[in-house]
């Protein structure tokens, strides 16, 4: 499932996350704090760990994409019970939400989305940061109703405590940005040899025509992924002319 990363820049980020788990280890169940340091030194020295359940109760914001499917199924591996938890966005297709629900997805609402997003839109404002602080902010809400310790996003580009703190008495996780894994180790843990890349959802591309200033800021985000090494150079480069096409 996980391998040992031999890069210099990924192995700072591990020795970081590591230093990071340690300040929110309070939060955590001493079962939680043991697993997720033990993946940890899955990637910084390939040891191996026992296959065992928890009891530990993990929430993930799920949108069945690669980035947050890796993390559902690293965190299953793993031994955690984790509940995938959808935000049901109005640019979703029906046949999104139907594979989502049929793989056993929570879905949650957010009654004042589109309002909030067509404001920003009319501003001709980014809004994709705030897209993913209302998703999160839902998401947030219904783990602590199923009693999760920890909400866990699909996340690549944080470094040490931004990768994993504490927020009103729940850990957040970001687990590909803790453990080091960029787009291309996410797509080899799921067995997607066939990924189509492309930029954004269709709300944004939507947002785009209206408003084609947004692509510059989906331009940096992109660049930011690949100086921040989760993106590969040819990865960005689709993405970068997805973004153009838009």
């Amino acid at each position: 499932m996980l391998k040992k990363a031999e890069k210099f820049e990924k192995i700072f980020r591990l020795e970081s996350s590591l230093r990071a788990l340690e300040r929110v280890r309070d939060f955590l169940s001493q079962e939680s704090y043991e697993r997720l340091r033990e993946l940890v030194l899955i990637r910084l020295k390939g040891i191996k760990i026992e296959e065992k359940e928890l009891n530990s109760k993990v929430a993930v914001a799920f949108s069945g994409g690669s980035d947050s499917s890796a993390t559902y199924k690293i965190l299953a591996w793993a031994g955690f019970k984790v509940y995938p938890i959808t935000a049901k966005l109005p640019q979703m297709r029906d046949e999104v939400l139907k594979r989502l629900e049929s793989g056993g997805a929570i879905f949650v609402e957010i009654p004042e989305y589109m309002e909030v997003m067509e404001d920003l839109i009319r501003k001709r404002t980014a809004i994709c940061g705030r897209c993913h602080s209302m998703v999160m902010r839902a998401v947030e809400e219904r783990a602590r109703e199923l009693g999760a310790e920890i909400v866990a996003s699909g996340d690549m580009l944080t470094v040490g405590s931004g990768s994993i703190y504490e927020k009103d008495g729940i850990v957040i996780l970001n687990l590909p940005a803790f453990l080091a894994l960029d787009k291309k180790e996410l797509l080899e843990i799921l067995g997607w040899k066939k990924y189509e890349l492309k930029y954004g959802c269709p709300l944004w591309k939507e947002a785009a025509k209206r408003a084609p200033v947004l692509k510059k800021f989906g331009l940096q985000r992109v660049l930011r992924e690949l100086r921040g090494g989760a993106l590969p150079k040819e990865f960005a480069k689709e993405l970068i002319i997805d973004i153009l096409r838009a």
